[in-house]
Formats: structure tokens, sequence, C-alpha cells
């Protein structure tokens, strides 16, 4: 593993270096019941906003090609995640707080509220806060790019 972790690096930091960034790059594996994950974050002290792009479309695009280059070099399946000076995490614990939020407001009034639409990530960690609450359901409705989450009291479901 060591040896593909090292070509990961290697990798990043040649694609970061055609576009003329310096960025260093952290590589954590996470093994735990059964599922084994990638966490690669990359800092750049500079113009980290190119490998992010509009609406993370160009961290997408990078966390894509890592996963194919993975799984040429490694046969065994594994959850890779890339984020550039933590805007994934930024942005999913804002999407958490939107939903707290709302989740506050459909307990006041008991009425459903949708969220904005977000990544299927984002959803996933949305539905996973939001499960503990046995007073509500959570549901993803509409179609990519739109898809959104729906937060509605028990007593609707």
């Amino acid at each position: 593993m060591n040896q593909n972790r090292e070509k990961i690096s290697e990798i990043l930091k040649t694609i970061t270096g055609f576009m003329k960034l310096d960025c260093r790059v952290e590589i954590i594996e996470e093994n735990t019941e059964g599922s084994k994950g990638l966490f690669i974050s990359l800092y750049a002290p500079e113009n980290a906003r190119f490998l992010i792009g509009r609406n993370g479309q160009n961290l997408k695009a990078l966390e894509h090609l890592i996963r194919l280059v993975y799984s040429k070099v490694e046969q065994e399946p594994r959850a890779i995640s890339v984020d550039v000076n933590d805007y994934k995490k930024a942005k999913t614990q804002y999407a958490i707080e939107l939903a707290r939020q709302a989740l506050n407001r459909v307990r006041d009034n008991q009425k459903a509220e949708a969220l904005a639409p977000m990544s299927a990530y984002e959803r996933r960690v949305v539905h996973m806060e939001l499960a503990s609450c046995p007073d509500v359901t959570t549901e993803s409705i509409g179609e990519e790019p739109q898809r959104r989450i729906v937060i509605k009291p028990f007593s609707l479901s």
C-alpha cells in the first residue's frame, strides 16, 4: 500500500506541477468493519480555487482521476475521497448546519421542508446525521444535479 500511496502522491504533485501550483499531499488510510477508505488531502497555500473549480467541479474531476489511477494499480476496491484545503469538509459542515436549522423549523411548525440541492456525499451525511432523530424522516427527491433532501415530521410520513 505504501507504494500505491507514493504513486498517488506523485501523480497529484505532477498534476499540480503542470498547473504551476505548489501543494502538500496527505493520504490517510481507514480500515473499519469491512470497509476501506483513502482520504487524500491537498493543501495548496495559493490558488486552490483552480483545484476546486466552480462548485467543486474540478475537485470532482480530480477525485475521479485518482480513482481511475488507483483502480489500475490495485485490485482491492476502496472508497477514495479527495479534498483541497478542507473545502469538502467545510461544505459538509455547512450542509449539516442548514439541515439542523431546517430540522428545528420542521419540529416547530410540523411541515415538511426541502433543503437546497446538494451532492450525493452531502445528502448521505445529512441523512446519517438526522437518522438519530426519531420524530422526523428524510428522503431524497429529484434528479441530479437538483437532487435534494426533504425533512418531514414523522406524523406526515
